[in-house]
């Protein structure tokens, strides 16, 4: 039995690397909505409790009964889930007002505390507080302040129950990662076990018995996720896995032809389509971003669908779906923040089971695994790319001259992070065409035509990411090659934004 950590989603937007934090101390742990906790799991063995946009006080704040979950595990609370433990066993919250907000040092530590072990007084923390604690309950102590908020941690009195009101999964509190061991190792008594090879071996042996000898048929996009996907399920099922990868006309210039031949070399059983001429009069005249992704998605579901009925007694569809494909196709509010490519559609419209064998993995997890599977390393580092493709990297309508247009820059752009030795230093990168002319000259002549935006970002997860410090002279020659290479670009940007506030993609 894998044990595991529980982490209650109250809604923060790091909640994702409080879980990426625990799976970096080789311990599983699975994010579920606040109100859902698994009551009958006998292998969860803690319980952390996240952060959240809300105060306690706020009418629309997530509140549930802690009295099933306490006293049989042990739980940490962060942020809101350390001043909603103090509010309801009878302390005082309140507005923040003009408290610590971001950089702090923790003036004092008990250093004693299981939770504080091999914490010094000083250590930077993390502080995002709207409200803080101003009282605590009778039964609860105080183990660490920093110079303006007294109640930095707390612990009641002999329950394995802390509340801590700063960030420790954030990189910029120092202490965070030993404060996450102390909890997760020392008082829950974590084995350490949780790595690729052992995921893979369990999830082989799941695979086998879920699918016994049905047949699966998978989509491939070309990217990480799904070639991971498919050869984990060719280990388990091997000849009873086909493979379907659909050229929907946006893909990277001849990225259909060596996807191909990449997935000819793993041994796996692939049926290549090309159908962009039906994306393109699909598409064309429109400009919504959400729209053309539902096209696209709809367009893939019913290729897809076509080529997968030609096969015989298919039981399942395998998906590369990954954790944060999920968590970010629907916040815990219920407000779709963008559709994925790869949730939805195609199980009800087939009338097959769903298999996705990666869905509880970060993407840095998927990459360890495709390693311990033995993959090529250029597919297993190749870039995270969009399932519309260069569609929303195209602002405005899609023509096949605009995907000429992009195709030929963005060759340009990855061939030169390449040549240059940057590409592994890049979460993610390509070009983005504007739906914007600019004047320019050329030669001594007028131009007017099209600008293109690169776009390079690096991250660990993608639920953050900072736009990357690209060499000046590096970009003046990836600039001047697309100038003078593309027939119908005269200016070139690059992009400076962060997410947040921004996204990684424009569309």
């Amino acid at each position: 039995m894998q044990e595991k950590i529980i982490i209650l989603d109250f809604g923060s937007q790091t909640t994702q690397l409080i879980a990426r934090r625990v799976r970096e101390l080789n311990t599983y742990c699975e994010i579920v909505p606040y109100n859902k906790f698994p009551e009958n799991d006998p292998s969860v063995i803690g319980v952390i409790l996240s952060g959240s946009p809300f105060s306690v006080y706020d009418e629309k704040a997530f509140k549930i009964d802690l009295t099933t979950i306490r006293h049989r595990y042990p739980i940490l609370g962060i942020c809101y889930g350390a001043q909603f433990m103090a509010w309801i066993n009878g302390g005082s919250v309140e507005p923040a007002g003009t408290r610590e907000y971001g950089r702090a040092h923790l003036s004092y530590v008990d250093s004693s505390n299981p939770l504080l072990k091999y914490i010094a007084t000083g250590s930077q923390v993390w502080m995002s507080p709207g409200a803080t604690i101003t009282a605590l309950p009778e039964n609860f102590s105080v183990i660490a302040s920093t110079q303006k908020v007294e109640c930095a941690a707390y612990q009641a009195d002999g329950e394995k129950l802390w509340g801590v009101q700063f960030h420790p999964e954030v990189f910029h509190s120092e202490c965070g990662t030993q404060l996450l061991k102390n909890f997760v190792v020392d008082i829950c008594g974590s084995h350490q076990d949780w790595s690729a090879a052992s995921f893979i071996d369990r999830t082989v042996e799941e695979l086998k018995q879920q699918l016994g000898n049905d047949k699966v048929v998978l989509g491939l996009s070309g990217g990480v996720d799904s070639s991971v996907a498919a050869v984990l399920l060719n280990r388990a099922i091997g000849k009873n896995l086909t493979c379907i990868f659909v050229d929907h006309g946006m893909l990277r210039k001849d990225e259909f032809k060596s996807v191909l031949r990449d997935y000819e070399c793993l041994g796996l059983n692939v049926i290549g389509v090309d159908a962009s001429e039906e994306f393109y009069k699909e598409l064309a005249g429109v400009t919504d971003p959400e729209r053309k992704r539902k096209i696209i998605g709809k367009g893939f579901i019913d290729v897809f669908d076509r080529e997968a009925h030609k096969l015989k007694d298919v039981k399942w569809l395998g998906q590369g779906t990954i954790y944060p494909d999920c968590i970010e196709s629907l916040s815990i509010t219920g407000t779709t923040i963008k559709s994925h490519h790869n949730v939805g559609g195609l199980p009800e419209k087939m009338n097959l089971k769903l298999c996705e064998p990666l869905r509880l993995l970060f993407k840095d997890e998927v990459r360890a695994v495709g390693r311990q599977l033995g993959m090529p390393e250029h597919l297993i580092t190749r870039h995270p790319f969009p399932g519309p493709g260069l569609a929303v990297r195209i602002l405005g309508d899609i023509t096949p001259e605009k995907v000429r247009i992009l195709q030929e820059a963005d060759h340009i752009f990855i061939q030169g992070l390449r040549d240059h030795g940057l590409y592994d230093k890049v979460w993610q990168a390509g070009v983005i065409l504007l739906p914007v002319q600019s004047v320019g000259v050329m030669g001594d002549e007028r131009t007017y035509e099209r600008a293109v935006a690169l776009r390079a970002v690096t991250s660990t997860d993608a639920m953050t990411a900072d736009w990357a410090h690209l060499p000046y002279d590096f970009l003046a020659e990836v600039s001047n090659k697309i100038i003078n290479t593309v027939k119908g670009v005269n200016r070139v940007t690059y992009d400076i934004s962060s997410k947040p506030p921004a996204t990684i993609e424009w569309e």
